[in-house]
């Protein structure tokens, strides 16, 4: 086995950049050195399906035998390839029944926790994830991160009717950044309802009514725009993607220490995230992706074909 300091010697022998470096491994009292070369395919096909089923980067380095950081760079460079794809496969889509929602998460700290001068660089405190999904092929069609005011819901407006090849029926809850935002983007070239759920209030006493949610005990559905057919007036597919992202991102999982510590990389996490739901998983009630209901893609991707993107 090479020593350390023989390959040292060598490489600057040969006058070579010391960038594949050796690692050392501990493994059954033994210490073996790896050179730290670009993953393969099916490695990292390994790593990405250990991220896309809920498991914390933590986690994922024991199952897979990757480093830490390895795991990190390839979830950012993937993450990135899976943007820049989406954004542009996700054209000229033929929705015709949308609904949108944003779920909630923190990055770095809560804000409660976390310094003025982070919270106003968007580097700490609360996030929160826009998504827009088609009620008939479950196809996310957009998502955005950002906070939940109105400048950002415009931003999201504008994305989402890019995308749209006809007019199309939206649904969202109450948020009234909402309204501002459709008016200025759709104008009348929308059919828009709004729907809001009543609850009681939580049941119980002491720690268990923090974490459990009031009854719902009634909606008020709204008619804002346009003509919208009251029986596709819902939240239910979005609401239940919600619980999708939860599951499926560990970073979104509450009461954890899994949190994102980065922006950029929780976008990347929702990146990688939205490209398997979209293309590499089939929906339990299609029978196909989502990609493949709607149009864009004619087969289920692979993790590998998702890996070699990067």
């Amino acid at each position: 086995m090479l020593a350390l300091s023989d390959y040292f010697a060598r490489m600057q022998a040969l006058r070579l950049p010391l960038l594949a470096y050796p690692r050392a491994l501990k493994h059954n009292g033994h210490i073996e050195e790896v050179l730290m070369n670009k993953l393969d395919i099916k490695a990292r096909a390994r790593i990405l399906a250990c991220l896309v089923e809920g498991n914390s980067i933590r986690a994922t380095v024991p199952m897979t035998g990757a480093a830490k950081n390895t795991v990190v760079k390839l979830l950012a460079e993937i993450g990135a390839a899976c943007a820049e794809f989406q954004d542009k496969t996700l054209r000229n889509l033929p929705c015709k029944n949308l609904q949108c929602d944003e779920i909630w998460s923190f990055v770095y700290a809560k804000a409660r926790n976390a310094s003025p001068e982070m919270k106003a660089a968007g580097q700490a405190g609360d996030v929160w994830t826009w998504t827009a999904i088609d009620a008939d092929t479950k196809l996310i069609a957009c998502w955005m991160v950002g906070d939940r005011h109105s400048g950002t819901a415009n931003i999201f407006m504008a994305d989402l009717k890019s995308r749209l090849a006809n007019r199309v029926q939206l649904t969202t809850d109450g948020h009234k950044s909402y309204l501002r935002a459709v008016a200025d983007t759709f104008g009348i070239g929308i059919d828009y309802a709004m729907l809001v759920k009543l609850y009681g209030h939580p049941q119980g006493s002491g720690p268990e009514r923090r974490y459990s949610t009031g009854e719902c005990c009634g909606t008020i559905k709204g008619t804002v725009c346009g003509n919208p057919d009251d029986k596709h007036i819902s939240t239910s597919f979005v609401e239940r993607q919600n619980l999708t992202m939860r599951m499926s991102m560990r970073r979104f999982t509450r009461l954890t220490n899994a949190f994102s510590k980065k922006v950029e990389n929780h976008e990347h996490a929702l990146a990688l995230h939205f490209m398997y739901y979209n293309f590499g998983r089939i929906h339990q009630s299609l029978r196909v992706t989502p990609a493949m209901e709607a149009g864009i893609s004619d087969h289920v991707w692979s993790l590998e074909e998702i890996a070699a993107l990067g």
